[in-house]
């Protein structure tokens, strides 16, 4: 396939990687140079605007910061993608203007796919990323050899929006998960429990979860996450707030009681506002919980 690629940052590039190996023809945009020079020995084509990367492309992917840019990125290409193709955003975005997309890229008798991952920058990089896609049953046809390049794992969750719907669900428990994972490890150390021997109990109890066994907030325990190093990102707290921001919006407008939830985006929001908080890794939460723990 001709795909055009817009958003070439921490997780585009390595999806677009994979899909040069595959034998596609790639034509990047990133609004930032420096993200295309970080790609120059890849075989594939880089274009100066947004318009040559999506013009006459059988697909276009996009991986943006938020929705204020899809709408942007959107409303330039539609008139030059042709009738037929299929337009797929792996950014993360409130789902209301996932669906405000979905209608303008119809009209126009193009294809369109919300379709934001879970993974991270590792599973972009290991090609082990899951796709929860929303869109018709035609355009995921389209886009799902695609999503089987990038990812490990394809859901299609139903109609225009479901993919955003399961990300934002999805990483509200995430979030809320992290924090108890933390403040567990918090009290352990409050306790004298050795952290190790809290990770080799819960990892194997009934408290175990993807933020404990595969994702440990605890430097030197479990297998190796962004706490063996220094806290960088893998999935950043910003990024973290963000999504827990939108699945909270979306609970407000539609009446439902997540108060875990919320206390997650409070907790998130204190942690991001302190020294470096949204720019190390999510999981780094354990250091401001730990911190708090000792003022006390």
């Amino acid at each position: 396939m001709k795909i055009g690629f817009i958003g070439l940052g921490n997780m585009g590039a390595p999806m677009v990687k994979r899909l040069v190996a595959s034998g596609h023809d790639i034509t990047g945009y990133d609004v930032m140079g420096s993200a295309m020079a970080a790609l120059s020995e890849v075989k594939m084509s880089f274009s100066k605007d947004i318009l040559t990367a999506a013009r006459e492309q059988d697909v276009v992917i996009t991986m943006l910061p938020n929705g204020e840019a899809l709408i942007k990125v959107v409303e330039a290409i539609i008139p030059v993608m042709p009738k037929g193709s299929c337009f797929i955003d792996c950014s993360t975005v409130d789902i209301n203007i996932t669906r405000q997309v979905a209608t303008l890229l119809k009209n126009a008798a193009i294809h369109v796919l919300d379709a934001p991952v879970s993974g991270g920058v590792g599973g972009a990089v290991a090609g082990t990323l899951t796709f929860m896609v929303g869109g018709s049953e035609d355009s995921f046809a389209i886009g799902n050899p695609l999503f089987k390049i990038m990812g490990q794992r394809v859901i299609h969750c139903g109609a225009d929006g479901a993919g955003q719907a399961a990300k934002i669900c999805n990483n509200m428990i995430l979030g809320v998960t992290m924090i108890a994972t933390c403040e567990a490890f918090a009290l352990a150390d409050d306790l004298a429990l050795d952290r190790q021997k809290l990770f080799d109990v819960v990892s194997t109890s009934s408290g175990n979860s993807w933020s404990m066994s595969t994702y440990c907030p605890a430097p030197g325990v479990g297998p190796e996450s962004p706490s063996d190093n220094d806290y960088l990102p893998g999935f950043s707290a910003s990024l973290m707030l963000k999504d827990l921001k939108l699945s909270q919006e979306a609970a407000t407008i539609h009446g439902t009681p997540t108060r875990a939830g919320q206390l997650a985006l409070e907790l998130y929001q204190n942690f991001v506002k302190s020294s470096k908080g949204g720019a190390l890794d999510f999981s780094a939460i354990l250091q401001d919980l730990t911190s708090r723990s000792k003022d006390q």
